[in-house]
């Protein structure tokens, strides 16, 4: 079962979704307050069933937020990024070589997320 691992940083707090291997699925945004990370882990938590948009195809479909953006950052590693229903970043994976690696970070998002425990770290 998976986890979201919530962390002081020296400008706030942060969560990771970590799968039960223990493997960082997906990071947040430093927030300002713990109750503003909490929201967060609320949000990926409702928003995790979103369908997901393939940029790295030409021509994708763009679908309504909340989504998963699958997309390829400048080292052209591919990367998802989960989006609320008001267009806001929730969390963000880290690089994969493979688009099929980078699905299977969304899926286990989606099958980890509802029922992960909270967990300060």
């Amino acid at each position: 079962m998976g986890k979201f691992s919530v962390k002081e940083t020296n400008t706030g707090v942060k969560f990771s979704l970590k799968a039960g291997n223990g493997e960082v699925i997906a990071t947040s945004e430093v927030y300002a307050s713990e109750k503003a990370c909490m929201n967060g882990i609320e949000s990926v938590r409702t928003n995790c069933v979103a369908e997901v948009e393939d940029q790295t195809v030409e021509g994708y479909a763009e679908l309504k937020h909340p989504k998963f953006e699958v997309y390829t950052d400048k080292a052209g590693e591919f990367r998802f990024r989960l989006k609320a229903r008001n267009g806001e970043i929730i969390a963000v994976s880290e690089g994969y070589k493979a688009k099929a690696s980078c699905l299977n970070g969304i899926e286990s998002v989606k099958k980890n997320a509802p029922d992960a425990q909270v967990v300060k770290e």
